[in-house]
């Protein structure tokens, strides 16, 4: 991963407080945050923030500036996966939002 994602780690890292239920991975050249064996959130490769959440959560957010459906590899993903780019994320309180989202969404899946 390039400086620009590993910058976007390490902000995850701090905003979200590794430890109890918070698990940090190498998985799909992306640098993974799980909850419960699940991936909240992915730092990407210049500073792409990849976000998972509900298909309806998703479909919304995705009209979003600097949202798009996450692309991995030949294959666009549905509306639960998306790729937030740097500049929707550029200071701690966007990021946090994000990672919120992802936490709610990932809670209701339990």
């Amino acid at each position: 991963m390039d400086a620009a994602g590993e910058e976007l780690a390490d902000r995850v890292r701090a905003l979200l407080t590794l430890g109890g239920d918070v698990e940090e991975k190498r998985m799909f050249g992306t640098r993974a945050f799980l909850v419960d064996g699940h991936i909240l959130v992915g730092a990407r490769s210049a500073g792409v923030l990849l976000v998972r959440v509900h298909e309806e959560t998703g479909a919304a957010l995705v009209a979003r500036p600097g949202v798009t459906t996450a692309v991995m590899g030949p294959r666009t993903m549905g509306t639960g996966w998306l790729d937030v780019a740097p500049e929707a994320t550029a200071d701690d309180e966007a990021l946090a939002f994000w990672l919120d989202i992802a936490r709610e969404d990932a809670d209701r899946q339990e």
